[in-house]
């Protein structure tokens, strides 16, 4: 490792905001002139990301790889685990599926190989980046599960990394948390701990002083800063942990209301998130037939296992009230991906992929059968619309392949000739194996006015340019977190710890808690 210098962001728990705080310093070094890239050895992840050459990887890591303004590549996550029954996950190795293990056999069978995979991506960072940013997965002092682990120390050895150690102050115990974690880990490990940050504070920074101040006389160990929760970022989030924090501001109180059903094994939730940016939009999402009600609009997302997930909508009694309401003619009803895959006739499983079940009856509101294939598709696909010929970009992940026991009324036409999706002669049902299909501002902007004009509401032009707003998020959140941040002297520690000298004196400069 000679040309790059790295950070790594290790945190106490899952969801302290590593994936976050990643983000922001990806955006400020790059603001500051560096060529930068993210790296996630192992990501546990629902929501994926497709790179440029049609490879899988977490999402967290193409999000960040956007906010250094380069393309995400798979050695920025070289290996992804998507959790797809019970106690066994999909292994995803540089963006292609390797094998389906338990977490048993992967710790015996798999720990040799993914070190050298590692490795080998770290390296090939090194000679193409001056700055990579690490984040490390779940908490350094799981002692249970250190001797094999691939995301944490292990890595912050393999590229002799600072280490950044991140604590939740929102779900309390902050301090026991930060100072448990430093003494759980051995010497040489705490050694690598240049400071903490304290994240997602909420209140008077006063009252937090004699704490801050405790703390680094106990650890000897600096605050490099306390960031104030930040709200509407409109990032998108790493997975389905964080779906409570997913809400709209205004509960029933606008003027079309979508239903997200959340099944066990939701996948690509981030394909709502441009609803939340819309004026007129509530957002809320549905685990239980009570909480569905009489929405505008009903959302099947993606699912890691469709036919377990479908399943679920049987035994909920999600299932017939979904086919009721879309038969009132009240409400839109939208499938994507594996929610397209559950709005058809059947889905056949015969190489028992997703579950032991050979066949399952889907909702039967598109005359369409789905057999699920060995091999993934995974790529980056564009077309035009029917109809109104809009333009849409989007990306497909899907093990399935479906074909229509009818005449077919696709969606879009692709840019090779090929139809893919359906949709209703009266707009009513859309399903598309197209992630990322909202995304397309046009696109959104004609489906929220078909809702409006079935509800006689006037149609509102000019929504949101929601790209834009991304791009503002990351400036926003860089410019978050180097105000409460000493960057400066983060800097100055990642140059000194390459030459082997460090030195933790630190006094709170450009921290917000002088």
């Amino acid at each position: 490792m000679t040309k790059s210098l790295p950070l790594m962001f290790q945190g106490t728990h899952s969801d302290s905001g590593k994936s976050t705080l990643v983000t922001a310093f990806c955006r400020i070094f790059v603001q500051d002139g560096y060529q930068t890239a993210p790296f996630k050895s192992q990501n546990m992840a629902l929501n994926s990301y497709i790179t440029y050459d049609g490879k899988e990887i977490g999402r967290a890591q193409g999000v960040q790889a956007e906010a250094a303004n380069v393309q995400a590549t798979t050695d920025m996550n070289p290996i992804l685990i998507k959790p797809n029954r019970d106690n066994e996950s999909h292994v995803i190795v540089h963006g292609k599926f390797y094998a389906n293990m338990q977490a048993s056999k992967y710790r015996s069978d798999f720990f040799y190989e993914g070190l050298a995979l590692i490795e080998k991506s770290l390296n090939a960072l090194s000679g193409s980046y001056e700055r990579i940013v690490i984040e490390g997965a779940g908490s350094p002092a799981e002692i249970n599960l250190n001797d094999r682990e691939l995301v944490n120390m292990r890595v912050a050895k393999l590229a002799n990394a600072p280490v950044i150690l991140v604590g939740d102050i929102e779900k309390g115990g902050v301090f026991a948390s930060l100072v448990g974690t430093l003494q759980l880990l051995s010497e040489e490990e705490r050694s690598r701990v240049i400071g903490v940050i304290i994240n997602k504070f909420r209140g008077d920074v006063e009252l937090l002083k004699p704490g801050l101040t405790w703390f680094e006389e106990y650890t000897n160990k600096p605050v490099l800063g306390v960031i104030p929760y930040l709200d509407h970022l409109n990032i998108e989030a790493e997975d389905s942990v964080v779906l409570q924090q997913y809400k709209s501001d205004h509960d029933g109180e606008k003027e079309i209301d979508i239903a997200v059903i959340q099944y066990p094994r939701i996948s690509n939730f981030t394909d709502i998130d441009p609803f939340f940016a819309e004026p007129d939009c509530d957002v809320r999402f549905v685990r239980q037939l009570k909480q569905l009600k009489n929405p505008d609009v009903i959302i099947l997302p993606g699912s890691k296992n469709t036919i377990e997930d479908l399943l679920f909508l049987k035994q909920s009694g999600l299932y017939e009230q979904i086919s009721s309401l879309y038969k009132s003619g009240e409400v839109t009803v939208v499938g994507i991906c594996g929610g397209y895959q559950m709005l058809g006739e059947n889905i056949q499983d015969p190489y028992q992929i997703e579950s032991e079940y050979g066949q399952i009856q889907g909702l039967q509101l598109i005359p369409m059968q789905t057999v699920m294939n060995k091999e993934k598709v995974t790529t980056w696909s564009e077309g035009e619309t029917t109809g109104e010929n809009l333009s849409v970009k989007g990306y497909e992940i899907h093990m399935g392949e479906s074909t229509f026991s009818t005449e077919e009324r696709p969606f879009i036409t692709l840019k090779d000739g090929r139809n893919e999706g359906f949709i209703s002669g009266n707009n009513g049902l859309l399903g598309t194996y197209f992630h990322g299909i909202f995304h397309n501002d046009a696109l959104r902007e004609r489906f929220l006015n078909e809702v409006r004009k079935r509800k006689h509401l006037p149609p509102i032009t000019g929504r949101v340019n929601f790209n834009e707003m991304r791009e503002q998020a990351f400036d926003r959140l860089a410019d978050h977190v180097r105000s409460h941040v000493d960057v400066q002297w983060i800097t100055e520690q990642m140059e000194q710890f390459q030459k082997g000298e460090t030195s933790y004196e630190h006094t709170h400069r450009n921290t917000g808690i002088e």
